[in-house]
């Protein structure tokens, strides 16, 4: 009996080539590498004694769970996901993978943004979640379109600059 539960309705399961790639290699590297450090470092935490005040061994034994956990989520999440290839028939609208940039009407400033799967979203990097507000809105939008979000701040209004689909890391 497992505890993974499917993603939120409300999550897509797509994801760009280079995101898929990054998910096979953390599974790989989690049970190849760090699983087994854990384990050989829980094993010599074991091996000092009494287990009961082993500050280590509880610590390890928590490591080894998250690891486990991790690798379960992934084992299950990685089958599920469909791979988008390549750039859609119009590169002029947005669409899944398109690097943006907009304006933020309001306050005048500009962000770059990539729409990508909600399993590789990274905030640093400006990389937002098909599901969010933003891309919903954006979606379809092409370069001088004016649209509106509703945003965690409120409403929105923004403008496309441009639109790209080259692969940017």
């Amino acid at each position: 009996m497992s505890r993974w539960r499917p993603p939120s309705p409300g999550s897509t399961a797509i994801i760009t080539r280079e995101g898929f790639e990054r998910l096979k290699a953390e599974l790989d590297h989690l049970w190849h590498v760090r699983r087994p450090e854990v384990v050989k470092a829980l094993a010599a935490a074991a091996a000092e004694g009494d287990r009961s005040e082993n500050a280590e061994y509880t610590y390890r034994k928590k490591q080894l769970g998250e690891i486990d956990r991790r690798a379960r989520y992934l084992s299950k999440r990685i089958p599920a996901l469909k791979v988008a290839e390549g750039a859609p028939g119009d590169r002029r609208a947005v669409f899944f993978g398109a690097c943006i940039d907009l304006e933020n009407l309001t306050s005048g400033e500009t962000h770059r943004y990539r729409i990508v799967g909600p399993d590789e979203t990274d905030a640093k990097r400006g990389w937002i979640s098909i599901d969010s507000p933003l891309a919903r809105a954006v979606l379809k939008k092409r370069v001088d379109d004016e649209f509106s979000a509703e945003l965690p701040g409120g409403r929105t209004e923004f403008v496309v600059l441009s639109v790209n689909y080259e692969q940017e890391a």
